[in-house]
């Protein structure tokens, strides 16, 4: 049940469910939801490396990510670009953020964070370690969301982010995070180790800036963790190639 909610909530799969899900019991099973995107994404990419160029199979297998989250977590960056980059009070950066339109910080992030991720999964070395590699990305971007939910405050006290941090307690933050990186250990061995560290990374500089910002997390602050996690995961992973 609460993985079929986080996949419910993560991404625009036709899930039913019985019955309402409750955000409580549906925040631990997220790093598992983002490696099943993870590998959907991985395993477009890698079953087209023998038919196209890598990049190519790179471009598709994000896209099939795209498709998959309906840009769920790209929409929040772009939110934070916007209201981070051209709000200069804290009231106006909160109505950017309630803007469902994107402006030129939000449009240049959500590219950013599209071509850097194109080319660092089609810079891996060979089908395997894209399939792998996008598996742990997506994972660790989910942990890092997770992990910032259950440890830093809010800014404020209505809306998506607000019943997510509320959802998230420390405890579950760390059975999700512990169990994510795990999963990801299983997925490309002691790499782990980095991954974890640039998911730790994302969370500090994201954590820092909302703080300075805007006074505290909000739930496009989380989807904004999670791309900047996923992509210092893959661009970390690139150094398998050298």
């Amino acid at each position: 049940m609460g993985l079929l909610a986080a996949l419910q909530f993560l991404t625009r799969v036709p899930i039913r469910l019985k019955k309402e899900p409750s955000l409580n019991a549906t925040v631990a099973w997220f790093p598992l939801a983002g490696a099943i995107i993870g590998a959907a994404v991985g395993g477009t990419a890698a079953g087209l490396w023998h038919v196209v160029p890598p990049l190519v199979a790179g471009a598709v297998g994000v896209t099939v990510g795209l498709l998959i989250t309906g840009a769920f977590h790209e929409d929040g960056l772009g939110d934070i670009a916007d209201a981070f980059g051209g709000g200069w009070t804290v009231e106006r950066r909160l109505e950017i953020l309630k803007d469902s339109r994107h402006g030129t910080y939000g449009v240049a992030a959500i590219c950013a964070s599209i071509v850097l991720r194109v080319v660092a999964l089609g810079s891996l070395p060979g089908p395997w370690a894209m399939f792998t590699g996008a598996v742990a990305a997506h994972t660790m971007g989910r942990v890092a969301a997770v992990g910032m939910a259950g440890t830093m405050k809010l800014a404020t006290h209505s809306g998506l982010g607000a019943d997510y941090g509320r959802g998230t307690t420390r405890l579950r933050a760390a059975v999700s995070v512990v169990g994510g990186t795990a999963l990801t250990a299983v997925a490309v061995g002691w790499w782990a180790l980095p991954l974890a560290g640039a998911a730790l990374i994302a969370v500090l500089a994201t954590g820092t800036l909302a703080r300075r910002k805007i006074g505290g997390i909000s739930g496009d602050v989380l989807g904004a963790t999670e791309q900047v996690a996923e992509i210092l995961c893959l661009v970390v992973l690139t150094a398998q190639a050298v």
